[in-house]
């Protein structure tokens, strides 16, 4: 049978880009900045458009846009999809704390977890817990489904705990 949990395996360059090191931050001048706010607004807004609410020619607005993306400013463009329109409603946070044997398999479990339909988010930390999980859900019985046979039957994972989401705000841009 099928694993109904699973999302396709993706293209090795579907993979996101590598985060830049915090030590490395790239010079960004007024034009960027307002680039990238709006654009983090509405990542769909056509060239022409954002050039002219910047104030530069559509053809250096491009460049600049390139050299964003190509620096790794600009991570990439995503659909956000609300969870709800697809069925599944519930939203949680699940921290993730893993043995201290299991150390060297945190590539692993990230590749493994990233495959879940229901994993939206992973977030790798430092402190108590050593992941973050964003999960959407169609109701408790699929979140707990998804808790026990993904994370709490693996031998590896110390233990978990669940907080729901009541409502998601997006934040503002860190610019």
């Amino acid at each position: 049978m099928a694993d109904k949990t699973a999302k396709p395996a993706a293209a090795p360059d579907d993979s996101p880009k590598d985060v830049r090191p915090i030590d490395v931050p790239v010079d960004l001048d007024g034009v960027d900045r307002r680039i990238l706010g709006l654009l983090h607004a509405d990542a769909r807004i056509p060239n022409n458009a954002l050039a002219e609410a910047v104030g530069i020619a559509p053809s250096t607005c491009h460049g600049r846009v390139r050299r964003l993306t190509d620096l790794g400013v600009i991570r990439g463009f995503y659909t956000d999809i609300d969870p709800v329109a697809v069925g599944m409603p519930l939203q949680a946070m699940i921290s993730v704390s893993l043995q201290s044997h299991a150390r060297g398999k945190i590539r692993s479990f990230i590749a493994q977890i990233r495959r879940r339909r229901q994993v939206m988010d992973v977030y790798f930390l430092a402190g108590a817990d050593d992941f973050l999980l964003h999960v959407a859900a169609r109701d408790t019985q699929d979140l707990r489904s998804f808790v026990v046979e993904n994370l709490n039957a693996d031998a590896d994972v110390a233990g978990t705990q669940t907080s729901l989401i009541f409502e998601h705000l997006r934040g503002a841009a860190p610019i």
